[in-house]
């Protein structure tokens, strides 16, 4: 969501399963596609017993997912920032109070903020495989938050309907080049150069 990582994990699932034919890339493809920001265990393992007809061992699933995490994760600590989020860290980080929550495991997550220098920008940063919905509800209990004072920004239907399935407000973030997913109501941004905007005025 802050950097432009979406392509870089649909090209590394158009790479892991390359050697297993066109027809299964592009399935693979079109279901990371529709279910961008879920936990990349759980399409692994989905697309094997689907698409392969092949059940993963504990052992050979965890082989595949660190296969899919060495392509993705040194590309997506050097990738650009979405067009104005440093920006809007740099302005409104010292006065909100910022969280991470992701579909990306937890370790490679914080290994990510960390290489990007973006710690001191966020209260906490979360990945999977816990779900983004009991994250939310965890949070929201330590700190004593309102939801009615807290906004979900993201870019994937996972992300709406975990704030959905919590009570937030949301607002998606769908880049030019992307299909938007989101239902017709929601508040979208092309990047988050306005996002400011949409914060002071909620």
């Amino acid at each position: 969501m802050l950097a432009e990582s979406a392509d870089i994990k649909t090209d590394a699932f158009r790479d892991l399963y390359a050697p297993f034919g066109e027809d299964v890339v592009a399935r693979c493809v079109e279901h990371h596609t529709h279910h961008a920001g879920l936990s990349r265990v759980l399409k692994i393992k989905k697309y094997h017993q689907e698409f392969l007809g092949e059940d993963l061992s504990p052992e050979d699933l965890d082989g595949w997912v660190a296969r899919y995490s060495a392509i993705v994760e040194d590309k997506v600590v050097l990738s650009p920032a979405v067009p104005g989020a440093v920006e809007f860290l740099q302005t409104y980080g010292r006065d909100l109070r910022c969280f991470v929550i992701s579909g990306t495991p937890d370790e490679e997550l914080q290994r990510i903020v960390d290489a990007r220098g973006w710690r001191s920008c966020f209260e906490e940063v979360h990945g999977s495989p816990r779900l983004k919905p009991d994250i939310i509800e965890d949070i929201l209990m330590r700190t004593g938050l309102r939801r009615d004072r807290v906004l979900f920004v993201g870019d994937a239907m996972t992300d709406y309907n975990a704030a959905k399935d919590t009570a937030l407000r949301f607002v998606g973030r769908v880049a030019s080049h992307h299909e938007n997913m989101f239902p017709a109501n929601t508040h979208i941004l092309v990047d988050l150069t306005n996002l400011g905007e949409v914060v002071v005025g909620a």
